[in-house]
């Protein structure tokens, strides 16, 4: 394999900016679709499902080592093949119903397209990782002509965001080679969150069902507040280890 010359890399680097402009401007689209029924949750319907939004574009230098690494070239239509999340969404709910639930209000939009899904919530990965991934397309109107535009769009709860996260700054800090004491607790509070969401889950229901009930007792209350510690307890003691490490 021939190495590219600087010439050849500064011509890919000017791809790579040129075809980010879609993407970028796919997100938007995306961003905008929930943004209004975000609003339109909060204004007229009791409940909202979505609690925060978030968007990422990847570098151009990370999209470069992997064009580099895949052997691709910057073309949105070879990206869109190879590197699929370039364009990024991150919705996060208090509900593991609530996932579904804004999963089907996207899909339903006509001009959005599903290409794949990962449920990695009703099958975690084996480090305990849980999320919803959709691979979804969205027309771009340019001067050109409409441009179909890969966006992926993450859907977890807040437990999930929160155990997410931690894993990262984990995985950040000792460059993936992470002892496995901590991998071994991180998989446990992994089984936490998850205990943790259904549990939420299941007092939302008994809140809703018996709704100006007073004398319901709602004697799961502590079981959850056991959980909570279990998670605050062990962010705790990672940070109180990233303190007499560093």
């Amino acid at each position: 394999m021939s190495i590219p010359t600087i010439d050849q890399l500064r011509a890919m680097r000017r791809d790579v900016q040129k075809s980010m402009l879609q993407f970028k401007f796919g997100m938007d689209e995306v961003l905008t679709k929930i943004n209004i029924l975000r609003e339109e949750f909060a204004h007229i319907h009791e409940y909202n499902p979505i609690e925060s939004v978030s968007s990422r574009l990847k570098s151009p230098e990370s999209i470069l080592e992997k064009i580099e690494r895949k052997g691709c070239t910057a073309a949105p239509e070879d990206l869109a093949v190879h590197v699929r999340d370039i364009a990024g969404i991150r919705i996060t709910c208090s509900f593991v119903q609530d996932i579904y639930q804004i999963k089907e209000m996207l899909l339903t939009q006509q001009d959005l397209t599903l290409v794949d899904e990962r449920d990695y919530v009703k099958d975690p990965k084996p480090n305990g990782y849980s999320s919803l991934h959709l691979i979804v397309t969205v027309p771009v109107f340019l001067s050109d002509g409409p441009k179909d535009v890969m966006v992926e769009v993450q859907i977890r709860t807040i437990a999930m965001d929160f155990w997410a996260s931690l894993e990262h700054k984990i995985y950040y800090k000792y460059h993936g080679a992470v002892p496995e004491q901590l991998e071994d607790e991180l998989k446990q509070a992994a089984e936490i969150a998850t205990r943790l969401d259904y549990k939420m889950q299941s007092l939302h229901e008994q809140v809703q069902a018996m709704a100006g009930d007073s004398s319901h007792n709602y004697g799961d209350e502590s079981t959850v507040l056991n959980a909570v510690d279990k998670l605050i307890a062990m962010s705790q003691e990672y940070q109180r280890l990233q303190e007499s490490e560093g």
